[in-house]
């Protein structure tokens, strides 16, 4: 299997909501990824708004055949509470996906409090049991926290075939997402790795013009995001690298590289990790847009996208400039959704973050720099 997946969680849209999926430009990636002889696709059910596992089957599932493409699902802590919840979000998802069984079935985002549910409602066994009914053919968990924790878990369950981990060359030496440490983990217990947020979100397809001149010094063909896909493609273990593929041009040219894949040389990654060195001192929210906060906020505020603005203004000349057409473009996502400054401070944010942000926090400093 080719190393690069198309990670149904950023697909095109046609609107300015996540479920406004563009499924006809989705119809053709995903018939361009499969000639192109790459297999792997991932979706979950609150990706685009809760619209990607319907997608699959628009465009995947009725029109390729199932033994052509490999499908990932996974199974989200905050969607069932009971042995029988678990059942009717497995079956649901095999209906909507149109997929008949799952390639690989995740349990979704683990960490320290999402792992204590799976284990009282025994989700280790289940996941095992779908595979005996042939549902399921490889089973694994997505995972979000320290080293130690995944140690632990692994330890405790080696019947896990396989890990999915947050690994990047920003996130590498990351005292929060422990992207090193947690893959050490991994190698350690000999588990085969699928790689989210290469890119982390898209920060690292655009970065601060002091680290893009590394690269582009180095070598002006490639872009900016492939040095990011190609350091977590050319770690030993790694068996598939997660890409967001947002439009038809990120998709050629993840493609292009990805095609016959030219690991990093030792050279390369230090290049990265000088990049890294800068980008860490530009980034004021290190939000990957995953968009896990949105869905239960009562206030319906648009946290990734004012993050996304606001982390674009934080890296302006704004004591010379004074205004960014980011005040514009706030105002305009105002009119659809919660301000950043009607934030009730309930949390639930907080909890479901992957990358543990103080998001309440910050985005009072979004509502300060917008003025609302």
């Amino acid at each position: 299997m080719k190393k690069l997946g198309f990670g149904l969680m950023r697909m095109p849209t046609v609107g300015s909501n996540a479920a406004d999926v563009d499924v006809e430009q989705v119809k053709k990636m995903v018939d361009i990824f499969l000639e192109r002889g790459f297999t792997y696709f991932d979706t979950a059910l609150m990706y685009n708004g809760f619209a990607s596992e319907a997608v699959v089957k628009t465009a995947l599932t009725s029109r390729h055949l199932r033994d052509s493409f490999t499908l990932a699902d996974k199974l989200h802590a905050g969607f069932f509470n009971t042995l029988e919840d678990r059942d009717k979000v497995f079956y649901g998802q095999l209906e909507k996906t149109g997929a008949e069984y799952f390639d690989y079935y995740l349990l979704h985002g683990i960490e320290s409090a999402m792992y204590t549910k799976y284990e009282q409602l025994e989700c280790f066994d289940w996941i095992l049991e779908k595979k005996a009914k042939g549902l399921v053919k490889y089973a694994g968990f997505s995972y979000h926290d320290t080293p130690e924790l995944l140690d632990e878990i692994l330890t405790k369950h080696p019947e896990m075939e396989f890990v999915q981990l947050q690994i990047n060359y920003l996130d590498w030496e990351s005292p929060w997402i422990h992207s090193r440490g947690c893959y050490e983990v991994a190698r350690r217990h000999n588990k085969p790795i699928i790689v989210m947020e290469p890119v982390k979100g898209g920060t690292l397809a655009k970065i601060p013009d002091e680290a893009a001149n590394i690269f582009k010094a180095y070598d002006p063909d490639k872009s900016i995001a492939s040095w990011a896909i190609r350091f977590a493609a050319s770690l030993p273990g790694v068996m598939t690298v997660l890409s967001g593929m947002s439009d038809m041009s990120q998709m050629e040219d993840n493609l292009s590289f990805m095609d016959e894949l030219v690991p990093l040389t030792d050279e390369e990654k230090m290049l990265c990790f000088k990049a890294a060195d800068i980008i860490n001192g530009n980034i004021a929210v290190p939000c990957t847009g995953c968009e896990y906060c949105m869905g239960g906020c009562p206030m319906n505020i648009a946290i990734p996208k004012y993050f996304s603005l606001y982390n674009e203004d934080m890296r302006e000349h704004l004591e010379e400039k004074g205004w960014t057409v980011n005040f514009t473009n706030y105002d305009i996502l105002n009119a659809k959704f919660g301000k950043a400054s009607d934030c009730v401070g309930c949390g639930q944010c907080e909890e479901v973050c992957p990358q543990h942000l103080p998001i309440i926090n910050d985005l009072k400093k979004v509502a300060e720099h917008y003025g609302k």
